[in-house]
């Protein structure tokens, strides 16, 4: 029973791409994990204000606003050329910032705003990493690959969080940044072996072979232009090929139609945000504010917190890894989505670091074990001339990460930081169960395409 589990917890690494994708994701985590903890911070430090740290924590999910569109861009050129030049402009970025640093000229403005610049793109990446999964892995395997996948984030804000606190005590900033451009470097030259240089298209083909260009699901003639489509396979073909390359903006209103009218792409959606809004910003965001007022520690405790956040989420992973198969994907996102909130509850009234840590270890096995899931089946139930867009909508849906960051601010100073926390978590419980209300034909129901093995 052993060696079938580990076979089968090992099988995605029998897809070449995945190979090599694995260890490139990996590396940009790492870069990502490091410098959110060096910036953060850096930040915190120099001006000393909880006002400032959200507002760079909420830059981080700006470019959220920008995914659905780099969800077309990545449907529409492959999803590993994009990656590629994403993660290009990463090392760019911290290039430039690691020389400003060698010269002694870093502000909080200035990384505030090369913050700003990288993280309109930043955001995306999460989505288009796992459409790149999806793009090479049989069905079977997915939800197991995709906890596999979920071990780079893990481990990098485990490793990362520890390297980077490390590296900025006791070298500065500008070695730091040194080692941040190296992985980013090195992520891209892997990503370049990852995938298919082409998009993963597979279209409907008429009797000549031509393409026919899908249904607009957001028409309400839709019917009708299925029976147009049927008529003639020349006259199918013609209007595949004239319509082969819409715009990019009709592409991004098919896929928002697509999301809008299919209930169980809805209903995950509508948890996801809830999640970033109400979860999130206590679990990451404001993590560095609880360190250095709450438990009135430094940048070392703050690496710890995070290190054993993410080291609750690897063993959720890993534990994925090998059962994903027997899961009830939609199911266990909303058990899994309020157990996060009860722990995130626990977390905000444990007054002492060395307990909070222990907390915050459960709270990233529960907050794992709802994500992955949830993810998988968004993959898994899409079609798959609209996977880049899906994901880039998921990735809007961190949007929700901005506001609750900035109204976190002026709460915590009136209420303090656990009561805020507590205001959140309660909001969030409400929630998720009118979601599973809302949606329980789609989400909740074992028989629910959602929750099939």
């Amino acid at each position: 029973m052993s060696a079938t589990s580990e076979v089968s917890a090992l099988a995605p690494f029998k897809v070449r791409s995945f190979r090599f994708q694995w260890p490139a994701d990996l590396a940009t985590s790492w870069a990502f994990e490091m410098e959110t903890l060096i910036l953060g911070w850096y930040v915190l430090v120099e001006t000393g204000s909880v006002v400032m740290l959200t507002v760079f924590a909420s830059l981080l999910y700006i470019g959220t606003l920008l995914a659905p569109m780099f969800g077309v861009m990545g449907d529409r050129f492959g999803h590993r050329n994009l990656l590629c030049a994403m993660r290009g402009l990463y090392a760019a970025l911290a290039a430039i910032l690691m020389t400003f640093a060698f010269m002694g000229i870093v502000t909080p403005a200035l990384v505030l705003a090369i913050t700003a610049v990288m993280c309109l793109v930043r955001p995306s990446d999460i989505g288009m990493r796992a459409a790149l999964v999806a793009e090479s892995m049989p069905a079977d395997r997915l939800v197991g690959a995709m906890s596999i996948q979920r071990t780079t984030q893990d481990t990098a804000r485990i490793a990362g969080a520890l390297t980077g606190a490390g590296l900025l005590a006791a070298l500065g900033m500008g070695p730091a940044y040194m080692a941040v451009s190296s992985f980013y470097a090195i992520s891209v030259l892997l990503t370049l072996k990852a995938g298919s240089a082409r998009p993963a298209h597979h279209p409907a083909r008429d009797a000549a072979g031509r393409s026919v260009r899908p249904r607009d699901t957001s028409s309400k003639g839709s019917a009708s232009e299925a029976g147009a489509t049927t008529r003639s396979p020349q006259t199918a073909g013609s209007a595949g090929n004239e319509s082969a390359r819409p715009s990019p903006w009709r592409e991004l209103r098919e896929g928002l139609a697509y999301v809008w009218n299919t209930p169980h792409l809805l209903g995950a959606m509508s948890l996801a945000f809830l999640l970033n809004l109400t979860a999130f910003p206590m679990f990451t965001g404001l993590l560095p504010y609880v360190a250095k007022e709450v438990y009135l520690s430094d940048q070392t405790t703050l690496g710890y917190m995070v290190a054993g956040a993410s080291f609750g989420a690897l063993l959720g992973s890993m534990a994925l890894s090998r059962i994903g198969h027997a899961v009830r994907p939609a199911r266990m996102g909303l058990i899994f989505g309020a157990g996060w909130y009860a722990m995130l509850l626990v977390f905000a009234h444990t007054p002492h670091a060395a307990a909070g840590i222990v907390v915050l270890i459960l709270t990233g096995v529960v907050q794992s074990i709802g994500l992955i899931p949830m993810t998988a089946m968004l993959l898994r139930n899409s079609d798959v001339r609209y996977r880049g867009r899906v994901m880039g909508i998921r990735m809007l849906v961190l949007y929700g990460n901005l506001p609750g960051l900035l109204i976190s601010a002026p709460l915590i100073a009136r209420i303090g930081y656990p009561m805020t926390a507590t205001l959140y978590c309660a909001i969030g419980l409400a929630f998720t169960l009118l979601i599973a209300v809302h949606w329980r034909a789609h989400l909740w129901r074992l028989g629910a395409p959602a929750n099939a093995r």
